[in-house]
């Protein structure tokens, strides 16, 4: 299975800044020690049009220049610097990678991306550029451009703080259904509306978090039109609602997290739907825990993986000739 990564190019933080930067640099070296059947791959930095196809050119242009003012700086979270923008064009291009090998393979990760608060003209919560709507974009473009029939995107996001950016950029789009599942009182405080939102409680545990999952899953199959298929999803899974989380507030364990993953792809598989898988959040008290749930997450992608082409050759083929 190819996974995407980008923990190269990284930045400098203050000391205490609360943006785990060392978990992508520990996620890969672990990948690459435990992890044979992965195949880790650099990924290119995303282009200024690729970038255009979800933000303004005004906002692409002032957040690549430095020109971004004090209070949308602050909104990001993060020191502006040619790093920073070099590093956010990394996470995009990864993801974009990640899908292209998803309509190839059925399943494919990238170590990093899940930024989903970055809007078409601002960036937020330690998002500067919003990689799954880029990427989805572009997948749909290449999909007309070699005159296949408009590609439906299905977005799954499990991290525990509701993907508004991408709900916004994607609201008056019908090629899109977002799924959001998330802490009701957690950031953002003011919500967007995906197609689908469902509101946890804090504290939320294993049984009451998966049941939710349950609904949000049979509501989607329920609402999307069977005729149009789903060409590609994007799941976020998102470490945080893990119960070791600083800043996730439910309390997801190791078991739970698992079983969410094993749902989510088996789901994906049983439809055929190739999906593309990005890391998102995760803000352990310990960061090791926190690449621990991304690790556990990637291991999962390899066995749907592995089940994608043992249960479907024909789906992968027809996929691979299609992406060509």
């Amino acid at each position: 299975m190819r996974a995407y990564c980008s923990e190269r190019f990284t930045i400098a933080l203050p000391p205490g800044h609360r943006f785990p930067m060392s978990k992508y640099a520990l996620l890969r070296d672990t990948v690459a020690d435990t992890c044979g059947d992965v195949e880790l791959i650099e990924a290119p930095a995303a282009t200024d049009g690729e970038l255009a196809l979800a933000h303004s050119p005004a906002y692409v242009h002032d957040a690549t220049q430095g020109l971004l003012s004090a209070a949308m700086q602050r909104a990001i979270g993060l020191p502006w610097s040619p790093a920073l923008i070099e590093r956010a064009r990394r996470s995009v291009g990864a993801t974009v990678c990640a899908a292209r090998a998803a309509l190839r393979d059925g399943v494919a990760v990238q170590l990093a991306g899940g930024t989903h608060h970055a809007h078409a003209d601002r960036g937020a919560g330690f998002c500067v550029f919003n990689d799954t709507a880029v990427a989805a974009r572009l997948m749909q473009a290449e999909a007309h451009r070699a005159g296949r029939r408009s590609m439906r995107v299905l977005v799954i996001d499990l991290d525990v703080h509701q993907g508004d950016g991408t709900a916004v950029i994607f609201a008056d789009d019908p090629t899109v259904f977002t799924l959001s599942l998330h802490g009701a009182r957690n950031f953002p405080v003011r919500k967007a509306t995906s197609d689908l939102d469902v509101e946890l409680p804090d504290g939320c545990g294993d049984h009451e978090y998966l049941a939710a999952l349950g609904y949000a899953l049979d509501t989607v199959w329920q609402r999307l039109d069977i005729n149009v298929p789903i060409g590609l999803a994007f799941y976020l899974a998102g470490a945080d609602p893990h119960e070791g989380d600083r800043l996730g507030r439910l309390k997801l364990t190791d078991g739970g997290l698992a079983e969410r993953d094993r749902r989510v792809l088996g789901a994906l598989r049983e439809r055929a739907i190739p999906v593309a898988v990005t890391m998102a959040g995760g803000y352990g008290h310990d960061i090791h825990t926190t690449v621990a749930v991304h690790l556990r997450t990637i291991r999962a992608a390899v066995a749907s993986f592995d089940a994608w082409r043992s249960a479907q050759p024909d789906a992968i083929d027809s996929m691979k000739q299609s992406a060509v």
